[in-house]
This record gives structure tokens, sequence and C-alpha cells, in this order.
């Protein structure tokens, strides 16, 4: 359903913060920024805030305790992150595949899934080297983390896809949602 806004769950509580998850190179943190922009909101980059609070990159944190430690140090960050209220919150592609990352979201927030079909996220990340699930074939890794996690983002309340929108577009849909 390219372009339009897919209605998964009702939200009919106050949207205390807006929570965008979904693969990497979907528009999370472009997307984000504009939201931001628009609310008045602080935005909140989980990825930037890791590196901040581990004061490396998110390549040597994985190269030094492996996606295990990552992951964790993730959940920490976005149960910090959380914890406050008129935020969007852009998370690494793999943030809602911790147990207990996709219900602590929907308690806290508006939760938005951006997508894009593999040939729109090879075209977004051909050529960028900061991105340490990427390493080696990275065709075969994006259809990879596609596939494992096909359903991960499922639980969203909506779900874009940003395949064929501008990151205008995408944030508009997002706040007619968010609106209500």
């Amino acid at each position: 359903m390219t372009g339009e806004l897919e209605q998964q769950q009702s939200f009919n509580t106050l949207h205390k913060n807006i929570i965008l998850v979904g693969m990497m190179a979907t528009g999370k943190s472009t997307v984000g920024a504009m939201l931001a922009e628009e609310l008045g909101f602080e935005l909140v980059d989980l990825d930037h805030v890791i590196i901040e609070s581990e004061g490396r990159s998110i390549a040597d944190i994985f190269a030094d305790g492996g996606e295990a430690y990552f992951r964790k140090v993730e959940t920490a960050v976005l149960q910090r992150m959380l914890e406050g209220e008129g935020r969007i919150i852009s998370t690494g592609g793999g943030a809602a595949l911790a147990p207990g990352n996709a219900e602590m979201m929907l308690e806290k927030g508006l939760v938005v899934a951006l997508t894009a079909t593999e040939e729109v996220i090879l075209s977004r990340v051909s050529g960028d080297q900061n991105r340490p699930l990427l390493a080696g074939n990275a065709q075969e890794r994006v259809r990879t983390i596609m596939e494992q996690r096909r359903e991960a983002y499922r639980f969203a309340h909506c779900t874009v896809d940003t395949s064929e929108l501008s990151a205008a577009e995408v944030s508009q849909h997002i706040l007619m949602h968010y609106r209500g």
C-alpha cells in the first residue's frame, strides 16, 4: 500500500511522544527532524544518544561488544528517552527486536513504522560505511535483515511506506494520524 497510511491499531489516548521504528534507510531520522520542527517537540535520535553515552561510534560498539551488548545499551537508552514527553524518537532499525521494547514504546506514544522496498533501501544506503550490519555484501545483508525483521514492526499503531514519498509527505501522513 505504497504512499498510504495503514492503520493497524487505534490510538485514542493523549499522544505524549511519536516513536519512529523500521528498517535502516526508511527515513526515520529525516522525518523525525521534520516532525519535531512542526510540533515543537524535542528530536531524539536514539543512535546519537547511544554514541554520546558510550563515547564511541555504533561501529565501534558493535566491534568491541557485539550486537548483544549494543541491544542492551539501546534498550536502556530507549527506556530513559521514553520517560519524557513531547519527543520525536527516531529509533535504530533493531530497537523493536529486544523483548519488552515494543510494549514500552506502545505505552509511551504513537508508534509509527516506516517501511520501504529492498531496492529503495539499497539505493539509500549505497556507499554508507557507517552501517555495521551491512558489512560485506550489502544487497544480501539488506535482504536477510528484511526477512528476519518481517514481523518486527507490525506492533506499531500505523505504518507508512516511504518508498515513493518525500520526507515532507511522510511527515504529513504521520501528522494527520497524530492529530486525529
